[in-house]
């Protein structure tokens, strides 16, 4: 095997609570080990889990939004017309998808807190 690239170990005494405390907190980091997660802690000052459920259901409402707006926009290009129903119906889903926007920034870890 090779070289070493991290050659300063360094020896930590916890209490049996900080133990616990620190490896509960690794466990929620989703980091390989507990290694990673303290060099995570020095470099960055922090460490979180962002949870990106939530983006599945987000991305499917983009995508039927999408899906109707290439509808309307197959039906204009059809008839060589644009009707009032269909600005109508643009505007609408235009709103849908600030307001889904907005939901999803809303979830999100804001940064300089």
């Amino acid at each position: 095997m090779g070289e070493r690239s991290r050659k300063n170990e360094l020896k930590v005494f916890l209490s049996d609570d900080e133990r616990f405390i620190l490896e509960e907190k690794w466990k929620l980091s989703g980091l390989p080990n507990i290694s990673s997660f303290i060099r995570q802690l020095i470099v960055y000052g922090f460490v979180y889990d962002v949870n990106y459920d939530g983006l599945k259901e987000y991305c499917r409402q983009l995508s039927a939004i999408g899906n109707n707006l290439n509808q309307i926009v197959r039906r204009c290009q059809k008839t060589g017309n644009v009707y009032e129903e269909d600005i109508k119906e643009i505007k609408s889903l235009m709103e849908k998808t600030w307001r889904t926007q907005e939901c999803m920034l809303s979830k999100q870890p804001l940064e300089n807190q």
